[in-house]
């Protein structure tokens, strides 16, 4: 059985209060099960429960094993990795996957200067926990035991990697922190700085790079997007910001043949009343849907695209 269980929804900074417990505050940190096989997506907020969960649970039956990937080095998605309880537990594994950050440094370098004394009374030298480290970019790895992921670069302002989970003919599919590309070149003639060849040839690529994100999320079983803006929110000044809207994301899920989509990465503004209305408000213009509710849900997939507002709590069964 491949699932996937959220706990960390939240873009941006965590957004804790009365406005949020539905949702949920904590910012982005996945927790998917192959089986047995424990995989860890970000180390928002979110991470700091799960490492409780994870003590109270998996730690009795042996020492905790795991494979921890990283989209991008943003504060918002390693801003929990100092208080995951388990970094302090001598038996305790973790393989730790990664891009370069836009800088150049490696994944560990960030880390080890997350966890410099002018920020954390930890160094990374002195955590517990076995820590081995992989550096990826766009490709595709077998971790063994039928389980492989595939991994493809997003447009952000940062190095991001989205993530392609398959095991046992299903598949799990990450798109977080994701831009649509667009065109940076002036299209319209009357533009001092308007060319046409060039401005073709933006068309071009742009068509290029958004086609190879769709078949990137081809036939998922589940698409966790972000979902930041809507349309008009992210025309209003949030272009180039490296966020997705709710127009966007369906979209292209619908495009894509996904049969499960998450919408996720809420903005830190958006309220519980907030979400709740949108999640209402776009299943209904969906074409065909089957949706799911509750905090443990097998999906139906009988046609059309099942439609969900990611939780905290919640787990998707793919």
């Amino acid at each position: 059985m491949l699932s996937v269980r959220f706990w960390g929804v939240r873009g941006s900074i965590p957004s804790p209060g009365s406005s949020t417990v539905i949702f949920g505050g904590n910012t982005s940190c996945l927790e998917i099960r192959a089986d047995e096989r424990l995989i860890i997506i970000d180390l928002g907020t979110g991470v700091r429960p799960l490492g409780d969960y994870l003590m109270s649970h998996d730690f009795k039956k042996g020492p905790i094993n795991a494979d921890i990937f990283v989209s991008h080095t943003h504060w918002d998605h390693i801003i929990g990795f100092p208080l995951l309880t388990p970094l302090f537990i001598p038996t305790t594994t973790f393989r730790m996957w990664g891009p370069i950050s836009s800088e150049g440094e490696a994944l560990e370098s960030v880390l080890n200067a997350q966890l410099a004394y002018k920020f954390w009374p930890v160094r990374l030298s002195e955590l517990s926990a076995k820590l081995e480290y992989g550096q990826i970019q766009t490709t595709s790895i077998d971790l063994g035991e039928g389980l492989t992921v595939k991994t493809k670069y997003l447009n952000h302002p940062a190095m991001c990697l989205g993530y392609r989970f398959e095991y046992q003919g299903k598949s799990i599919v990450t798109a977080y922190d994701h831009e649509p590309y667009r065109n940076l070149f002036p299209t319209d003639p009357s533009d001092p700085n308007y060319d046409e060849n060039i401005a073709e040839e933006g068309e071009l690529v742009v068509k290029e790079e958004n086609a190879k994100i769709q078949d990137f999320f081809r036939n998922a079983d589940i698409l966790i997007h972000d979902s930041q803006y809507t349309e008009q929110e992210y025309q209003n000044g949030k272009t180039g910001w490296g966020h997705s809207t709710y127009e966007y994301a369906i979209s292209t899920a619908l495009k894509a043949g996904v049969k499960t989509l998450a919408l996720f990465h809420h903005d830190p503004n958006s309220s519980d009343e907030l979400l709740s209305q949108r999640e209402q408000e776009y299943r209904r213009k969906l074409p065909s849907s089957s949706v799911s509710g509750g905090l443990l849900s097998r999906i139906s997939h009988l046609g059309g695209l099942s439609l969900v507002l990611a939780k905290e709590g919640m787990t998707l069964i793919a």
